[in-house]
């Protein structure tokens, strides 16, 4: 490799040497959240139809026995195990996100690193750093290809979220170098996924492949197959590809010294991240003002214009695609309904009439240099010209709060499938996972007993 550094060799660099007693207070505590709010969409999810089938198409034809299934009993090799608990845990749309990535940093990862733990010996401490710095790529690299990337259609969760579980199972296995620049290189070309996907079972399938391609790429590049060593900067490669740009270097300095995993935003409504402030305004003009929905005549949602390709799905007749629908999401806080409730994105709750009618009664709006996770909503009602703004893009300042919040997110996602004394012991499992000896004891509570 040449002693000149490149972006590719860059972004390894950031990462490779990363160890636990290198870690802020800050970012170990915010890598506890993420593996405890991955846990309990996944398990939850793994209730859902799409998990059904890829356990009916994937898991049983291999018969494998390598790796376990969060929330069930069945056992797959491990990059199928690493697909099916990627796609678990984003089948709610409920698992934590990132502004800078521009997609969910934990999702593509931890799938990808449980299903290592099972295959060797890992401690806590080595998943956690590990974790953190698969995090830290991926947002890295959404930061050198900019926001082209996500604008012209790829859903950065599969793409980007490719190169972080590879360069996390990179990490943990040890990698050398070299090794680093061929898994890295075999993850892009293997990253994919398309935002058309969004309001279908697709979009839960780009974050476990994303898991399951990155977990091959550090498997083959660990038994030397070879691939292309400066993917991201290479004439057709990555960034030319994927974003139509050269990859912007002078970004490794703006981010230098920062643990980017401290501004994971953690989703507290089960829909789409980008609803999330219209549905904050939404609920404040409700609470604030004794809204009756029947007496509303108009509501005006402003967002920015990125939002349009995203979450505006303007009559959504599935559960799925209400989570992708401003017009859905906005009316469901007007009427008072629980947002964080999985059974409020039903296929009857779209169809509910008082639902339909206020939901056509919405119109959206754009504003050029609007933040994505801000939004303004105007209602007008019986004679009353009411207004709200929210932004959703601030990471928690107090993570001690942060910390119980997502403990009672946990609890009302784990309690119904694992039973509340099961639930509290893979909790407890997962916010203390850096004192454990044997990072596999995760998986282990994470299915029925």
């Amino acid at each position: 490799m040449s002693d000149e550094p490149g972006v590719t060799r860059t972004l390894i660099e950031s990462v490779r040497g990363l160890r636990y007693p290198d870690l802020t207070a800050e970012a170990r505590e915010v890598a506890r959240h993420c593996v405890l709010d991955f846990l309990g969409v996944a398990l939850a999810g793994s209730r859902e139809p799409l998990v059904d089938i890829l356990v009916d198409v994937l898991v049983r034809p291999e018969s494998g026995e390598a790796a376990g299934l969060i929330g069930r009993n069945e056992r797959a090799t491990a990059p199928t195990a690493a697909l099916v608990n990627g796609a678990a845990g984003h089948a709610l749309d409920f698992d934590d996100t990132h502004a800078l990535m521009m997609g969910h940093p934990t999702v593509p990862v931890l799938p990808a690193l449980l299903a290592l733990c099972e295959r060797e010996p890992v401690r806590g401490d080595a998943l956690l750093t590990a974790l953190v710095a698969g995090i830290e790529l991926e947002c890295r690299l959404a930061a050198v290809i900019g926001a082209r990337h996500y604008d012209v259609g790829f859903h950065s969760t599969a793409t980007l979220g490719t190169f972080g579980a590879a360069a996390a199972c990179a990490h943990l296995l040890g990698l050398e170098e070299r090794q680093w620049a061929h898994a890295i290189g075999l993850a892009g070309t293997q990253a994919a996924g398309l935002k058309a996907a969004f309001g279908t079972m697709t979009k839960p399938f780009h974050a476990g492949h994303a898991a399951a391609a990155g977990l091959v790429a550090a498997d083959l590049a660990r038994r030397g197959f070879t691939s292309t060593a400066d993917v991201v900067e290479v004439p057709q490669g990555f960034a030319q590809t994927h974003a139509g740009d050269r990859p912007d270097g002078a970004a490794f300095e703006r981010l230098a010294g920062r643990f980017l995993i401290r501004d994971t935003l953690f989703k507290y409504h089960a829909a789409c991240y980008l609803t999330h402030a219209a549905i904050e305004a939404a609920r404040q003009l409700r609470e604030e003002h004794a809204i009756d929905a029947a007496s509303v005549e108009s509501v005006e949602v402003t967002v920015a214009p990125g939002l349009l390709g995203v979450c505006n799905i303007a009559e959504p007749h599935t559960g799925l695609e209400g989570k992708f629908s401003l017009r859905a999401t906005t009316a469901l806080a007007l009427l008072g309904v629980d947002t964080a409730d999985l059974g409020t994105y039903s296929d009857a709750r779209m169809a509910d009439p008082p639902l339909v009618r206020l939901r056509d009664r919405v119109r959206i709006v754009t504003q050029s240099g609007l933040a994505s996770t801000r939004a303004h909503v105007a209602v007008r009602s019986a004679g009353r010209n009411l207004d709200a703004e929210a932004d959703t893009g601030t990471p928690a300042a107090d993570l001690t709060k942060q910390r119980a919040r997502l403990r009672g997110k946990f609890d009302a996602l784990v309690t119904p499938v694992l039973g509340q004394q099961q639930a509290a012991k893979l909790a407890l499992a997962a916010l203390t996972i850096d004192e454990s000896p044997a990072a596999a004891s995760l998986l282990g509570l994470a299915r029925p007993q």
